[in-house]
């Protein structure tokens, strides 16, 4: 739902404006200026007030969470200061506008909006040095999050990002949702416009792979042998979706979903199919058995589990997410796998043959190590980074998919694979690239959507003794907690999104 086609609700604040005791500390109420939604909200005897439609996903900042002086969205957990409106933590990545607040008899009344610039520098930069050469190899979440932090932080020499992906940057989770599915327009994928690097110096080197790390002369050599000198390196490389290893898994009706090409090839794949085989029950296969059932596709979808997402989410969530693509007309063939595919069909282990002109791989990824592999660098099933995301090498960092972390909160170190991740991480190396010695200590977090249901996630659990449902899946209104050895690990909502950013901050303050 975007700002525009927003209804309007709760009083004028310019106009009437809103007693003082109608905000409770902590709290929020919803009203608007003009017609911008707004929210008041307050901390002990502060009062503030900034947009109300978070600038990702246009979430409704009002029903969300105020923590210390900033508010969350309940939607994607991206995070704003209350004082400036500033973006403080992705998803989003633009500020809201901030309103000034007078008091009147007994009553607040809203007063000079400001709007800053994206980039605008935040509050705590530092002095970072401006004769530096920062090169970032990814062009992806934790990628770009890193350029635009830098340029925030007050950095002034000079960013190259290389993409081995030819597009600028763009929002990689909504290629198996409502891209695919046809609901997004091909606009909303691009993070920026192309100009805004040129505009703020971040320079790109897209459709090239970097070929060799040399530490020793801190450079980054390129295919065709162009070499980057750098003062401070950022690994932002991200994976690879695993190919099939089976006769017919390379035939030209077989795709993997990683790449907005990848997107568009199935996008025009599927308008001259009928139906579909999804290899894998990942995120990534029920979302794009999802989206293209949306396409009015016969979708079905091979795996070797025995229930959908039951190794991340549990058995009970499994059971309902198989439940809800089989009402939208799913055919799961589970406890099975692909044995090879033919021109005009999947055969599974078993013999049986699944008829389809439309194949899609969701059998995971790889993160892609073999340069850091090459280079010497600490390893531990991806790249051994400490609390500020350097690695065994100094100057140089690791974020995302790549990156292997000492996590507070469950006392182990973790990888993940997940989009907010990786743009957070990113933003964290960027203030320890510059020296601000800043620990990455966010709870994961990541979002899945199918058809009409979300699910949020918080924490990391890999492993876990005890799931714990409160409240009824059937109906969407429940919250799944995994516990290890009595300790909270993760936690799963579906239609209590506040729930998640409750939990999302007590797990904060949690340490193993």
């Amino acid at each position: 739902m975007s700002a525009e086609s927003s209804e309007l609700s709760g009083p004028d604040l310019a106009r009437e404006g809103v007693p003082l005791d109608a905000v409770a500390d902590g709290g929020m109420i919803l009203g608007h200026v003009g017609d911008d939604p707004v929210l008041v909200a307050r901390r002990g005897e502060q009062y503030f007030a900034i947009g109300a439609v978070c600038t990702h996903y246009s979430g409704p900042l009002a029903e969300g969470l105020v923590v210390g002086e900033t508010v969350r969205c309940p939607w994607h957990h991206a995070c704003f200061s209350l004082r400036t409106g500033e973006a403080l933590g992705a998803p989003a990545l633009n500020p809201v506008a901030s309103y000034t607040l007078e008091r009147r008899n007994g009553r607040l009344y809203a007063g000079a909006r400001t709007l800053a610039e994206p980039l605008a520098q935040t509050k705590s930069a530092g002095r970072p040095e401006p004769g530096w050469n920062v090169v970032i190899l990814g062009a992806g979440a934790a990628g770009e999050a890193a350029a635009e932090m830098l340029r925030r932080l007050g950095f002034a020499g000079r960013i190259t990002m290389v993409g081995a992906d030819p597009a600028a940057p763009y929002d990689r989770p909504n290629l198996s949702k409502d891209y695919l599915a046809g609901e997004a327009s091909e606009d909303w994928i691009p993070l920026r416009p192309r100009e805004f690097y040129d505009e703020h110096g971040i320079q790109l080197v897209l459709g090239r792979r970097a070929e060799r790390l040399d530490l020793a002369a801190r450079r980054v050599v390129l295919e065709g042998g162009d070499a980057l000198p750098y003062d401070r390196l950022l690994l932002a490389l991200g994976a690879d979706p695993v190919r099939l290893d089976i006769p017919g898994g390379d035939l030209p009706h077989v795709h993997v979903l990683r790449s907005l090409a990848q997107c568009q090839s199935i996008i025009a794949a599927a308008e001259r199919a009928r139906r579909v085989v999804v290899l894998g029950a990942s995120f990534i296969g029920l979302e794009v058995a999802a989206s293209l059932r949306h396409r009015e596709l016969e979708v079905h979808v091979v795996a070797p589990d025995r229930r959908p997402l039951e190794r991340v989410m549990g058995a009970a969530i499994g059971d309902f997410i198989r439940q809800l693509h089989e009402s939208h007309g799913v055919v799961f063939h589970l406890e099975h796998r692909p044995a090879r595919v033919e021109p005009d069909a999947v055969t599974l282990d078993s013999g049986e043959r699944i008829a389809a002109n439309l194949v899609v791989a969701g059998v995971g990824v790889r993160p892609n190590l073999a340069l850091a592999e090459q280079a010497g660098l600490a390893m531990d099933r991806g790249i051994s980074v400490d609390e500020r995301l350097e690695t065994s090498a100094p100057g140089v960092f690791a974020a995302g998919d790549l990156a292997r972390w000492p996590d507070p909160h469950t006392g182990e170190r973790i990888r993940v694979e997940h989009w907010v991740v990786a743009q957070r991480q990113g933003q964290v190396a960027a203030h320890n690239m510059l020296g601000l010695n800043r620990p990455f200590e966010d709870v994961p977090f990541f979002w899945t959507a199918q058809y009409d249901v979300s699910l949020r996630y918080v924490g990391h659990a890999e492993r876990w003794d005890d799931a714990v449902v409160d409240g009824d899946l059937d109906a969407r209104d429940c919250a799944v907690t995994f516990r290890r050895g009595g300790r909270r690990l993760a936690v799963v909502t579906l239609g209590r999104d506040r729930a998640a950013l409750v939990a999302a901050a007590e797990m904060e303050r949690e340490r193993a």
